[in-house]
Order: structure tokens, then sequence, then C-alpha cells
């Protein structure tokens, strides 16, 4: 059963604080790399781990949770960003797939990521851990595929 409202478990943020220090430590994992954007209001950078999913040489994120504050930021920043990943840092842009071009992204991501996809279910966005149950996430949570700027 999906929550109209799902938040993130209360352990997440404390603990992307642990990766985002282990980033800075130049130990950052090549599963979870950091995405920076400028916030929305403040401008100044703000810090995500995120999942990428990567198929047929494109690489996605997807947006876990519905209005999620990094998804947001990258929204008003035009898909402007930067992907870390230990010391090394990559200038992107994040395009946002429209709904239909959403979806095969949306069934790979509990089959290859299945440890985030799992978080969701547990928060409620996803009923289940399927490529069913995540089909019906499109057009709730964005979907953004990667490209170097």
């Amino acid at each position: 059963m999906t929550t109209q409202n799902p938040t993130p478990p209360r352990w997440l943020k404390p603990m992307n604080k642990v990766f985002l220090a282990l980033q800075r430590l130049g130990l950052g994992m090549r599963e979870l790399p950091v995405l920076t954007v400028p916030g929305r209001k403040s401008g100044k950078p703000r810090s995500t781990p995120l999942s990428v999913l990567e198929h047929e040489g494109q690489r996605y994120l997807l947006e876990g949770f519905p209005g999620a504050d990094w998804a947001r930021n990258v929204r008003a920043a035009g898909g402007r960003a930067t992907l870390s990943t230990g010391k090394r840092r990559e200038e992107v842009r994040l395009v946002e797939l429209d709904r239909h071009d959403a979806l095969p992204v949306l069934r790979l991501w509990p089959v290859r990521l299945a440890d985030g996809a799992k978080i969701m279910a547990d928060a409620g966005v996803v009923e289940a851990v399927t490529p069913e149950a995540f089909e019906k996430v499109a057009g709730r949570c964005g979907v953004f595929r990667v490209e170097t700027a």
C-alpha cells in the first residue's frame, strides 16, 4: 500500500551525513556517488548521496521520495549539477524524462538497485519491490538522465 505523503526514514539523513564524510575523505563508493546542486533558495551547494542506474550506456537518477529537495533544487538550477565519486568530480546536466520515457528505467530500478527500492517500499512510496509497482510512480517520482555537461 502506498502512502499519500511518504517521507524518508529517520535514519536516512544521518546515514547520508556519514556517506558525505566518507566522500570528503576520498573514500566515496562507486555505487553511491554524491550529487551537488545549488540550493533553490540559498544558492549554497547542497550534496546528497544517490544511487545511479546505468543502462544501455546511459546513467539515471530516481527521485526516491516525491518532492525530494535534491530534485527540486535540480529543477530550479536548470539541471546543472556536479556528480562526485571519491576525488573525481564531473559537471553534469540532469534531464528529467517524461512519464513514458521513464517507464523502462523505473522497471529496472527494483531489479538493479534493490536496496534503494526497499527503502522506497518501506516508506510507502511503492507497494512492492517489483517492476510493476515502480511503473506506478511514473509522473510522481522524477527520473533524470545524467549527461556530461
